[in-house]
């Protein structure tokens, strides 16, 4: 009789939403929801710096590549899986939950397919990125952040140009024409000059005049030897960490894309109880 009782008062324990899961999806994507906000918050500061902001337009009149798009494209894509994985992990929307996976999913894709096409057409990617360099050392004087990208990229991988300084000429500043009335003529920016320990303070007039000199003499004051070349060897003596990062990332992408989905397996199986 009691035993009778007993079981009546029994209720069947149904689906529920795995608390594990959603907290460790809301927390995973907070931190890229503020990452993304941070990013977005550096790339509007330099551009307000820049002026960029009072004058919208003026964001298509550089001649070259403006590292604050690296921000803001990183930082956008970053703020919106953010805000659609915490906010549909946190409310239990499987519209957001949906979005989330289908658009880590295509950036996986994209990144998959970029991957590919560059180790199948590797000459192409050499003369894309010859053409970026150089169409980036044309417009060297004309963007701050441009000119410290360039200078990082030749003085960490001790180069200068795109395949040598005599790629300078393309610049207006450092060209060897008659005409050129800048004391920079004949020579290349002070990152393509050979570090000397002694020095604390870089000197920023080192590669006045240098390309005036003969070709061995140049190479006892700045570096030689091209960026494309330079890193391409840098890409082969790193290969394993390089590849190591990007399996890293990929199954990071893919552990966020199987959480999503089981949550919204859950959810749907609360609902379908409902």
């Amino acid at each position: 009789m009691a035993q009778a009782m007993s079981g009546k008062h029994q209720h069947f324990k149904g689906p529920e939403v795995s608390c594990c899961v959603k907290y460790f999806l809301f927390g995973f994507n907070i931190v890229f929801w503020l990452l993304g906000a941070a990013f977005l918050a550096i790339g509007l500061w330099a551009w307000a710096e820049k002026g960029v902001l009072s004058n919208i337009s003026s964001i298509t009149d550089l001649g070259g590549f403006d590292p604050v798009w690296l921000f803001m494209v990183t930082g956008a894509v970053m703020f919106v899986l953010g805000f659609a994985g915490c906010i549909g992990a946190l409310r239990e929307n499987t519209t957001l939950l949906k979005f989330f996976s289908v658009f880590l999913g295509l950036i996986f894709f994209l990144e998959l397919t970029a991957g590919i096409l560059a180790f199948v057409f590797k000459d192409w990617i050499k003369d894309q990125l010859n053409f970026f360099i150089n169409n980036n050392v044309k417009a060297y004087r004309d963007d701050i952040d441009l000119q410290n990208l360039i200078d990082f990229a030749q003085e960490y991988w001790s180069c200068c140009g795109a395949h040598g300084p005599n790629d300078w000429n393309l610049n207006i500043y450092f060209n060897c024409t008659d005409s050129n009335p800048s004391r920079e003529r004949c020579g290349v920016p002070f990152s393509c000059c050979v570090k000397d320990p002694a020095e604390d303070v870089p000197n920023t007039q080192c590669g006045y005049d240098v390309r005036l000199k003969l070709e061995l003499e140049q190479q006892s004051y700045i570096y030689t030897k091209g960026c494309v070349g330079q890193f391409e060897k840098w890409l082969q003596d790193n290969l394993i960490v390089v590849a190591g990062v990007f399996v890293a990332v990929a199954l990071l992408q893919i552990f966020g894309i199987c959480l999503a989905q089981n949550l919204v397996s859950d959810i749907k199986a609360v609902k379908a109880n409902w």
